[in-house]
């Protein structure tokens, strides 16, 4: 009778719970789990594991958290662990040439996009901020270069518009787990051969700079409802005030209108949404925040701020 496979598990946010919970949950052995230092977070800054740490102590696995995966130390320290395989999802680290061959049937990422498209740190927000009709995951063989692996396999799911970055990766997540649990056994087994990605179909899904959540009004409407949804969670979209407060969107609805008012201009106030002249068509802010305060519906919002009159962008 075989052995069991010996499996590591990479990876740091919650995306990266699902798969973690179902490799668990289909009773595959996991030696240890890999996971990126704890780091400051609160108002008090204090040290905070990540959601993958959690999961795997509530599991009462054993924990590793180096700083670089380039030390000799910690690779020998991996080595010891004699994996046959390494799943990885959002780990956050670079895995060196040194570790990509560690395992014997090598590394595996459950990766946020229909590869090639949207290789890189930021395939969500990437697919969102481009208005894609669709997103997915791919189960990818990792090699050296970024995101370049041949693709086990791919699913896709559809993105309806008004979709937030935050609950895409929640179905993403979800999808990415159920999609590893499939491949996994064939896989295992020797019996699955990936298929290379097309390199001309690449697209670079570059890191979101906290800059890019500045809301442009001069941009048209509908471009200006993708940033608002792909910086939800975060950075969050933002926009400065005439008096120089800072105000953040959390969700916001593009309308095909006409409009003779400079870009940045409130044109109505209603019961929903607050209404703003754009560089093509107007922009329905539908939940916003003050410094301090909470995200709040627009109507609960105008209950004690009106901005009618006013325009965004901190021009006066």
């Amino acid at each position: 009778m075989s052995s069991p496979p010996r499996l590591l598990f990479a990876g740091t946010p919650e995306f990266a719970v699902p798969s973690l919970d179902a490799l668990l949950r289909a009773g595959y052995p996991l030696s240890a789990v890999y996971t990126q230092p704890d780091r400051p977070a609160g108002r008090g800054r204090q040290p905070r594991p990540s959601p993958v740490k959690q999961h795997a102590l509530a599991a009462a696995l054993p924990v590793h958290q180096p700083i670089t995966l380039r030390d000799a130390a910690v690779q020998a320290e991996l080595a010891a662990l004699a994996p046959d395989l390494l799943v990885v999802a959002a780990y956050g680290l670079i895995l060196p040439p040194a570790v990509l061959a560690i395992p014997r049937l090598g590394c595996i990422n459950v990766h946020a996009s229909l590869l090639p498209r949207w290789r890189g740190a930021a395939p969500i927000q990437r697919a969102l901020l481009a208005g894609d009709a669709e997103s997915g995951v791919c189960i990818m063989h990792m090699e050296a270069g970024l995101d370049t692996g041949p693709v086990y396999a791919r699913a896709a799911c559809p993105i309806a518009r008004g979709t937030t970055a935050g609950a895409l990766q929640e179905r993403l997540a979800v999808l990415g787990a159920e999609t590893l649990l499939a491949v996994l056994p064939a896989l295992l087994a020797g019996h699955l051969q990936p298929e290379p990605q097309d390199a001309t179909l690449a697209i670079y899904a570059a890191k979101i700079d906290k800059a890019e959540a500045t809301l442009d009004w001069s941009r048209p409407a509908l471009d200006l409802e993708r940033q608002v949804l792909a910086f939800n969670p975060a950075p969050v979209a933002q926009t400065p005030l005439d008096d120089g407060l800072m105000l953040r969107i959390w969700r916001a609805r593009a309308e095909d209108e006409g409009s003779s008012a400079p870009p940045g201009t409130v044109l109505r106030e209603t019961r929903e949404s607050i209404v703003v002249a754009t560089g093509a068509g107007v922009l329905h802010l539908l939940e916003l925040q003050l410094p301090g305060g909470r995200p709040q519906p627009a109507a609960a919002f105008l209950n004690a701020r009106r901005l009618l009159g006013r325009r965004l962008g901190g021009m006066a």
